[in-house]
């Protein structure tokens, strides 16, 4: 087999492939097989028609779209192992030669992934962001555990308050039309969550148990069902009850039910320290985020349109993934939110491109360094995910191998070796904060 490759466009080329006549006719034979089994000729079983009568009843030509399809993947894989471009989407394939006795010759037009040209990468200015813990954060926290831990007591007599929690029914309409998804039965709303339309919680504040009342709000601009957009809409509530949280007394006893500590000081300081940890890492990923997005926006770089649609289609499948481990599904989403799947995924075409662009810019940096993943560093890391599945390691690495995903965690190592590179190569400045 001959491969040549040549650029016509930034991201696009010509592979000219030729095979030899041998590795047709080898081809022809195998199509035969799979076509002669399904053929109907008097005289003789199926499967058992001799190829010179096959041949003179139905043509040579009937094998060759079978013949083609068995060797144009093969060659075209091994057209591009042999000059080494990396495809990024499917060839548009032109066969200019193909016959009985003859050298298969073809073209495939390929969309390959682009160069990158590299900017300043080494001595990038990041923002070193503080990692103290004030205590006006350690009483945030506090009162966020004093809330989940409150408890709630019925309220018989006096009007609903900012932080109560009602049991509503209400009833939307716009221009006296009901709306889809505007009504509810013993609806439970924490007034001042901010869960509802700007608006209307402020208005049921005030309201006592029994009471019933018109809410008038208008939808956001940017809300997400097409027809209510910016739309004045007209809620009638009735409120069955009002519940007020009783807060727990901060004290040693409350540490003792959240905690394994004895006292409330003891529980601080476990609670300062986990602070301090979160926001080490807080400063850590964004002090990453920010050197590769330093790094990316002085590259140059034109990314091919397909892979922006493709990363766009794997944001997709993540969320649905996510929308999954919280007991939903993408169906109802879309009906939720009154989107399609083209909506979703044209809302996240910029994050794809702006993900797709820090991808290449990693992969080069990570090349023109010499950045790889060492054997001692891949054990490391199937020893990691070992202990989070509670498997052996050569247990992992087998999956990972038989699934084809073991280049994946390379490049992810490398991905991350490459990034912590350009962090140790900046210069850090303080904070504008």
């Amino acid at each position: 087999m001959k491969a040549s490759w040549e650029k016509i466009e930034k991201n696009v080329g010509v592979l000219d492939i030729e095979v030899n006549a041998d590795q047709v006719t080898e081809a022809l034979d195998k199509a035969f097989k799979k076509v002669v089994a399904k053929v109907n000729v008097p005289g003789f079983r199926k499967g058992k028609v001799p190829r010179a009568i096959f041949e003179s009843k139905f043509g040579v030509e009937s094998l060759y779209q079978d013949a083609l399809d068995i060797i144009v993947p093969d060659a075209y894989v091994a057209a591009v192992r042999e000059t080494g471009i990396v495809p990024v989407d499917r060839p548009e394939v032109d066969v200019e030669q193909f016959g009985k006795g003859q050298v298969l010759k073809f073209k495939a037009k390929v969309t390959v992934k682009p160069e990158v040209e590299l900017g300043e990468y080494k001595g990038l200015e990041l923002e070193e962001a503080a990692a103290e813990v004030t205590e006006e954060e350690v009483n945030a926290e506090l009162e966020k555990l004093q809330a989940r831990h409150a408890e709630l007591i019925p309220v018989e007599e006096g009007a609903a308050e900012n932080g109560d929690v009602v049991s509503i029914d209400f009833e939307g309409s716009v221009d006296g039309v009901p709306f889809e998804g505007g009504k509810a039965e013993r609806y439970s709303l924490e007034l001042g969550s901010g869960s509802f339309i700007p608006g209307f919680e402020e208005q049921v504040v005030g309201l006592e148990k029994g009471g019933e009342k018109d809410v008038t709000v208008t939808f956001p601009e940017n809300y997400h069902a097409e027809e209510l957009k910016g739309k004045e809409a007209v809620f009638k509530i009735k409120l069955h009850d009002i519940k007020r949280k009783n807060l727990p007394v901060l004290d040693d006893e409350f540490a003792k039910d959240v905690s394994e500590f004895e006292t409330l000081e003891e529980y601080k300081a476990d609670l300062v320290a986990k602070l301090k940890e979160r926001k080490v890492a807080e400063a850590d990923n964004k002090k990453q985020s920010e050197a590769v997005e330093k790094a990316s926006a002085v590259a140059n770089v034109e990314i091919p349109e397909v892979m922006i649609n493709d990363e766009a289609e794997q944001m997709v499948k993540e969320f649905e993934n996510r929308l999954r481990s919280q007991g939903m599904n993408i169906d109802m989403y879309y009906q939720f939110t009154g989107q399609d799947a083209e909506a979703l995924k044209g809302q996240m075409r910029d994050d794809a491109a702006k993900r797709v662009l820090n991808n290449l810019v990693i992969e080069a940096i990570a090349k023109a360094e010499n950045i790889e993943a060492t054997e001692e560093e891949i054990n490391e890391e199937l020893e990691n995910l070992a202990k989070m599945y509670g498997r052996s390691a050569d247990e992992v690495r087998s999956i990972f191998a038989a699934n084809g995903n073991m280049q994946t965690l390379v490049n992810d190592l490398v991905s991350r070796k490459t990034v912590k590179f350009l962090v140790d190569n900046s210069k850090s400045v303080a904070s504008a904060v």
